[in-house]
């Protein structure tokens, strides 16, 4: 996988950047390219685009091409994220932007939180800016929610990607089992048992009187101190990968909270086949920390009961977890056409609400989800009648983005994975270490080291 500092010296050499400006603040629609090519790693973004946009005329038998009204086809280019991937598929794709057929140029591209930053750093200039475009995000932008604006801009605080979604974070529980432990299931009631760290403990110890998991795994807490970090993993113009004293102390609590028995130790993280199991109804494992993405296409996709048996409720600290971020890319011969997805499908509340009634996503305007809130028909069937964006829309004005680095994702991968053998007992702490460090500079070759902070207290 390339880095930052090799993207931003071989696509600032690669691209004719000075004439890029007037191409997309100028181009007009009738006299822009016949195709649209969009780079993503799943079709989410594609579903979303295909119900949605308005200029949309229809779709080929495949699904890989959505016709649009003007005659434009929107080309539709998946490789999976698992190790990296898609990244490399996508930095192959931008390398060759400047010398490739215009129906053959990337014209947007998304990507994650976790490597937003990689493609959004100003020196490499790979992502148009949104007023280059012509989107102002503070006016047309104005009701996002501020730390999607935060990620998606580059360290001189322009912003060149925007997201239809937020994913706030909540605590997402079994109510079949509420019900035996504590005697209630009222979200209100189980808000005040897990609302911090400390409440969480207490009640833990409650499940394990009973014989329940309170999570399936020790990666289930990871993102919430993953999003409490102070700095980010690799600083700029660092080669050093940065151990915040939050990820350390997650591996001390985890190393407790599982010899304590409030993890299955049966799960081996998530995302795995043991992991999807803890969702099914013979499990004992009473919740699981997730966002919307998270109800939608992984609890209820593995819940083998009847709908009902979950609810959300308060975390133990406000979180986000994931989104995918829009991006013009820089040599793109259809601005326009990128202007006006972008703008229909991350700044239109209507179409944002519309996502998220039929999506359930948490879509990214304040004043939608306010909105939402407080409307009894964005209630779920699945969470038993409960409205969750009651829960999300206190999290989502409360959080605040985790510092971010180009080596984001591999660093959480390689975090979770080599300490896989530290929590069964298997590894010394320092083998732990160990494998990390080695895995990360197999990773991304220009690390240099890894520097361990101590752990810090909730």
């Amino acid at each position: 996988m390339q880095n930052k500092r090799v993207i931003a010296g071989t696509l600032a050499a690669a691209m004719l950047l000075g004439s890029l400006s007037a191409c997309a603040g100028n181009t007009a629609k009738g006299s822009e390219g016949r195709i649209i090519n969009i780079y993503s790693w799943n079709d989410e973004f594609h579903q979303r685009l295909d119900a949605i946009y308005d200029q949309v005329e229809g779709i080929s038998k495949d699904g890989n091409v959505t016709y649009l009204k003007d005659g434009t086809e929107i080309h539709w280019i998946t490789y999976p994220n698992e190790d990296g991937i898609y990244q490399n598929k996508l930095d192959e794709a931008i390398n060759a932007q400047q010398f490739a057929a215009a129906d053959d140029k990337i014209d947007l591209f998304l990507t994650e939180a976790d490597y937003v930053t990689k493609y959004t750093d100003a020196s490499a200039d790979v992502a148009i800016p949104l007023t280059d475009l012509g989107i102002d995000p503070d006016t047309d932008l104005a009701s996002q929610y501020s730390f999607t604006r935060v990620a998606a801009s580059d360290q001189n605080g322009v912003q060149r990607g925007s997201t239809w979604q937020c994913c706030p974070g909540l605590l997402v529980y079994r109510r079949d089992i509420a019900e035996m432990v504590f005697g209630t299931d009222d979200p209100a009631v189980i808000g005040e048992k897990t609302s911090s760290w400390e409440a969480l403990k207490a009640t833990a110890q409650e499940l394990k009187d009973k014989d329940y998991y309170t999570f399936a795994s020790c990666a289930d807490t990871f993102r919430l101190y993953s999003n409490s970090i102070s700095h980010s993993w690799v600083q700029p113009d660092s080669s050093t990968v940065n151990v915040d004293s939050r990820i350390m102390q997650w591996i001390s609590d985890s190393r407790e909270w599982l010899d304590a028995g409030y993890f299955d130790p049966s799960v081996k993280g998530q995302f795995v086949d043991d992991w999807y199991k803890a969702m099914w109804s013979s499990s004992r494992v009473f919740a699981f920390l997730l966002p919307a993405w998270g109800i939608n296409h992984v609890i209820d996709a593995n819940w083998d009961g009847p709908d009902g048996m979950w609810a959300v409720t308060t975390p133990p600290q406000e979180y986000s977890w994931g989104g995918s971020y829009l991006h013009a890319c820089t040599g793109t011969d259809d601005p326009e056409h990128v202007k006006d997805i972008i703008l229909a499908m991350t700044d239109d509340e209507d179409n944002l609400l519309t996502i998220s009634r039929y999506f359930s996503d948490f879509t990214n305007t304040r004043d939608g989800m306010r909105r939402a809130a407080e409307d009894d028909s964005f209630a779920s069937a699945f969470l038993g009648g409960q409205n969750p964006f009651a829960y999300y829309a206190p999290v989502a004005e409360k959080t605040r983005m985790a510092p971010l680095s180009p080596y984001d994702l591999g660093c959480v991968e390689h975090m979770e994975r080599s300490f896989d053998g530290y929590f069964e007992g298997k590894a010394t702490f320092r083998e732990a270490q160990e494998q990390f460090e080695t895995a990360i500079r197999e990773r991304y070759p220009d690390i240099t080291g890894v520097n361990w902070e101590q752990p810090t207290t909730k």
